[in-house]
């Protein structure tokens, strides 16, 4: 799972136009409930709510102070306040580490109002509540496929933000991660001798994830793969990319060894879907 990103501040916030959120001179307030962790429905004035969440949000309380902000949403849904609070409500819930309720919360901000200036804010707190549930290579990669699906439709959308940019970096790096669960599948078939499922794998890096960390390594096991199957030209065809494109790597000097030991070496086929992949890219 990678470090918890820090989203921007309560400072930028402000400078962004929720400065009138912090500037309203609310009154405190808590929040009841009968003893059982079952919340009890207190109407309250608008006011004593929001300042009980933004005592909430001073004392690092996030899920209290998230559940504040729907407070507002709940008792006082007409208002101007209202619509603030429910972002307010995905930040907290994101600081909380409560990913699903700040999920949630985006999206209702991002239906409800679409065309707000502060939209592009809602979806980066959705892609990155996304993008910090990456899990480990060897776990299932839903929220991974997930995360990136919301960075992408950040980016389209809101190409010239600073979320944006935040979001190419996760991008690159949630592309890497799925790269290398190929690779873990791809390693494991080839252990086992199932060379035609590894190269699958192995091939969906070289398609699909091509500028990430781990292309040396799934042509040299391209090659691997190949000369195990007797397949001789693609072997060549890979080791011959794996050295055009990395050369000195150790992934290609692994590669040329192979083919040498079979008294072949590594020779290009244009023809070749590996040639062509890499004719798209670069």
């Amino acid at each position: 799972m990678p470090m918890k990103t820090r989203v921007f501040s309560m400072k930028h916030w402000r400078a962004a136009g929720f400065a009138v959120l912090a500037g309203a001179g609310l009154a405190l307030a808590g929040c009841a409930d009968d003893g059982q962790n079952v919340a009890v429905y207190v109407e309250r004035p608008i006011d004593q709510i929001y300042n009980d969440a933004w005592a909430q949000i001073e004392r690092e309380n996030w899920l209290e102070a998230g559940r504040q902000f729907d407070e507002v949403e709940r008792q006082h849904p007409y208002s101007v306040w209202s619509r603030r609070a429910v972002l307010m409500s995905a930040y907290c819930y994101y600081q909380g580490n409560r990913y699903a309720e700040s999920i949630d919360a985006a999206n209702r901000f991002i239906q409800l109002h679409p065309g707000n200036k502060d939209v592009p804010y809602a979806y980066y707190l959705k892609a990155t509540s996304l993008y910090e549930q990456v899990g480990d290579v060897n776990r299932d990669q839903k929220k991974t496929d997930e995360a990136l699906i919301a960075l992408q439709d950040l980016i389209q959308r809101f190409p010239d933000t600073e979320y944006a940019r935040d979001a190419r970096l996760k991008v690159d790096l949630t592309r890497d991660h799925l790269a290398g669960k190929e690779m873990t599948i791809g390693r494991f078939y080839l252990r086992q001798g199932e060379y035609l499922s590894a190269i699958n794998r192995f091939r969906t890096v070289v398609d699909k994830y091509q500028t990430t960390s781990h292309t040396a390594e799934a042509l040299e096991r391209l090659t691997e793969s190949y000369m195990a199957m007797g397949i001789v030209k693609e072997a060549q065809t890979a080791a011959a990319v794996l050295g055009y494109n990395y050369p000195g790597t150790q992934w290609y000097m692994d590669a040329y060894t192979l083919l040498t030991a079979e008294n072949v070496a590594p020779a290009e086929n244009e023809e070749s879907w590996i040639s062509k992949a890499f004719r798209t890219v670069f």
